[in-house]
C-alpha cells in the first residue's frame, strides 16, 4: 500500500470504495461467530418474524466492520484515531453494501483529515453514517 499523504489529499477526495457480496445467511452465521454477536435475530427466521420482522437482517456491527475495511484499505490502522457510526437502517439480507469515504476536513496543527463514511445499499439508501480522524504523513 503507497501511504497517503497530508498533502496529496484537500477536502473533497475521495477514498476508494468497494462494494460487498450481498449478504447472505451464511456470511451472517460466520460474522455471529466471528463477533461473539449471537442474537437469533441475525439468524433465526422464526425469532425474526415473531419480532415482526420479514426475515433476519445484517449485524449493524458487520457494515461497520465494512467501513473499518474501507479505512484500512486506505491507511495503516494505527493512523486511526477516531472512528464512529450512526446506524440509519437496517442493511437487509441481499443487500450488496457500498462503503464510501470523502475527506471534509483538513487539519494543519495536527496531520489529521476528518473523513465522512457511508454505507449504501444496491438502491442507494444509506445505511450507515459516520466519520474518522486520520493521522496522515507529510
Amino acid at each position: 500500500m503507497q501511504p497517503v499523504k497530508f498533502v496529496d489529499v484537500q477536502a473533497g477526495s475521495q477514498l476508494p470504495s468497494f462494494t460487498s457480496e450481498p449478504i447472505s445467511r451464511l456470511a451472517l452465521a460466520l460474522y455471529c461467530g466471528a463477533s461473539g454477536d449471537h442474537n437469533p435475530i441475525h439468524v433465526d427466521l422464526d425469532f425474526a418474524r415473531k419480532a415482526g420482522m420479514p426475515d433476519v437482517f445484517a449485524h449493524g456491527m458487520l457494515s461497520m466492520a465494512y467501513l473499518g475495511r474501507l479505512l484500512t484499505a486506505w491507511v495503516p490502522q494505527q493512523s486511526i484515531q477516531q472512528f464512529s457510526v450512526r446506524f440509519v437502517a437496517i442493511t437487509q439480507l441481499g443487500d450488496a453494501v457500498t462503503c464510501s469515504g470523502t475527506v471534509v476536513e483538513k487539519d494543519e496543527a495536527t496531520g489529521t483529515v476528518r473523513l465522512e463514511v457511508t454505507t449504501r445499499n444496491q438502491a442507494g439508501e444509506i445505511k450507515l453514517s459516520g466519520e474518522a480522524i486520520v493521522a496522515l504523513g507529510a
